[in-house]
């Protein structure tokens, strides 16, 4: 492309504002750039881009009719050279992910949307598209190297130009060593590490050469192509370069002789040890044969009864569980490392609410959970993952201590714990104030003043809790559930169910199950 010629852009959104917004980020003519055509779904998208032949489009992930993950693999697919660029939220990172695979140069986090960044990434596209010779064929275009590994690689068959490929790799063996950057490290440190293997590979290795493949801004690996007795040679290389850049994560796969093959040997070996060196922060290259190791069968977390420990005010109990479980989780290296976050990041919201419905003061942790959310989704390893929890342990823990210590606390959490282990007797203020040998009068005004409920509507929320969860999990008819939770007028006990859960016990059953 001549630096005359403006590259085409198409912008598909399902959202207006985000289209005009992006139309109005950049004096785009003056950019090298020209907007050709805009689309809200995959489906317009396709036939603007047949009329105008574009060399960059730029799409959202989420959208009605075709979505921007099946227009990537039919664009990819059909046009190769044209460079995709993805916009997203920050919660479909795993949707974007699989993108990937088909070949797209970046994606964009839409609250992050700036002229820099937009720019940034509108050129690293410029720069994978190839330039073609004055009196050049499209069909000897597209015979590039980056786009025939990246069609092997995405597993669609590459009618490649086999002379070509053998000048560029012209050995006998091949390796890929995959590098996953830190979240938060910088673009030009990025690029530093980048140069420093390939000088490094260079310098170490005489009789070599190599090909750089860019997934995302956190992922890239090196085809390492070499002759097939100095395997020995590549393995010391890539310890030696992944023990001088520890803050990023090193996987090799084992030797293979044909470029055909980099498909599966990316797709199956590489991408999956790049996941699992999550779980072995500790092995600087990882490889298959660290692998060996069981991986441990965990049952499922039992959320019901942890919950029952922290209401039954057996905290220590809940966290040497939940500590144990976490151990033998962090094990199992094969978990997504999303489902792995969310399972910690899940807990620290469940205290969070738990402890606030108990009328513990948790104003300072409230203020601070936000921030080991933030510390749990850029963590780069699993121990990282499980230090933040630990932090945030300590923290309810200091809370839990304080609050012991306050006399009319004690109290009243005496007073939810007699109710909570009787309210399915036919229970009455008068009934818990001879109980505890208090005036019935001043059992009312004390319950009303240090708990925001008085004492018939707290019974009631205890009730009807324990019937929500008894309509959901047991068989038994909504009367005899009604007096197992302590009430014997059955009309009384629906009047009370709709007022507290918004409709009937039958709707509630129906809705959820």
């Amino acid at each position: 492309m001549t630096t005359k010629e403006l590259s085409k852009i198409v912008i598909v959104d399902d959202e207006i504002l985000i289209r005009q917004g992006i139309k109005h980020y950049l004096n785009w003519e003056q950019e090298g750039f020209q907007i050709v055509g805009e689309a809200s779904n995959g489906k317009e998208a396709l036939e603007i881009i047949e009329r105008t032949h574009p060399q960059i489009v730029i799409t959202d992930i989420v959208m009605p009719i075709m979505d921007g993950e099946e227009l990537t693999r039919i664009v990819k697919s059909k046009y190769p050279d044209i460079e995709i660029i993805i916009l997203s939220s920050f919660g479909e990172f795993d949707y974007v992910r699989s993108t990937f695979q088909s070949g797209v140069v970046d994606y964009i986090l839409k609250p992050k949307l700036d002229a820099n960044t937009l720019l940034e990434v509108l050129n690293k596209a410029v720069s994978r598209i190839p330039t073609p010779e004055s009196n050049g064929t499209k069909q000897q275009e597209r015979m590039s190297v980056n786009h025939t590994v990246e069609k092997l690689i995405s597993g669609y068959e590459a009618d490649y130009d086999a002379e070509l490929l053998t000048r560029v790799f012209p050995y006998d063996s091949f390796y890929l060593l995959g590098v996953v950057f830190s979240r938060n490290i910088p673009r030009g440190d990025l690029i530093q590490v980048q140069d420093s293997i390939t000088q490094h590979y260079q310098s170490y290795l005489d009789q070599a050469t190599f090909h750089t493949i860019t997934f995302d801004r956190n992922e890239i690996a090196f085809i390492l192509n070499i002759n097939k007795d100095k395997s020995q040679e590549v393995i010391d290389f890539a310890k030696r370069v992944a023990g001088n850049h520890t803050n990023s994560g090193f996987v090799l796969s084992e030797q293979f002789s044909d470029l055909s093959q980099i498909g599966p040997i990316y797709n199956e070996k590489v991408s999956k040890l790049i996941q699992y060196k999550f779980y072995f922060p500790h092995i600087p290259l990882l490889r298959e044969q660290d692998l060996q190791r069981e991986i441990p069968t965990i049952e499922a977390f039992e959320s019901e009864w942890f919950t029952n420990e922290w209401k039954h005010s057996r905290f220590q109990e809940a966290f040497s569980y939940l500590q144990e479980y976490v151990s033998e989780f962090s094990k199992c290296y094969t978990t997504d490392v999303f489902e792995f976050k969310s399972f910690f990041e899940n807990i620290i919201f469940h205290i969070n609410v738990i402890l606030n419905n108990m009328e513990y003061d948790v104003a300072e942790i409230g203020s601070s959970k936000y921030e080991y959310l933030r510390s749990i989704n850029e963590a780069n390893s699993s121990s990282e993952t499980v230090e933040q929890l630990n932090k945030f342990i300590s923290q309810v823990n200091k809370c839990l201590h304080a609050e012991r210590n306050q006399p009319s606390n004690l109290k009243m959490k005496k007073l939810l714990q007699y109710i909570e282990d009787h309210y399915a007797d036919p229970l009455s203020l008068t009934d818990v104030a001879e109980h505890f040998h208090f005036n019935p009068s001043y059992l009312s005004n004390y319950f009303s003043t240090n708990n925001k409920e008085g004492f018939v509507e707290y019974l009631n929320k205890v009730r009807i809790e324990k019937a929500s969860q008894l309509l959901l999990k047991d068989s038994a008819s909504i009367s005899e559930i009604s007096g197992i939770v302590g009430y014997s007028d059955h009309s009384y006990f629906c009047k009370v169910f709709k007022k507290i859960n918004g409709m009937s016990p039958s709707k509630f059953r129906k809705k959820h199950i």
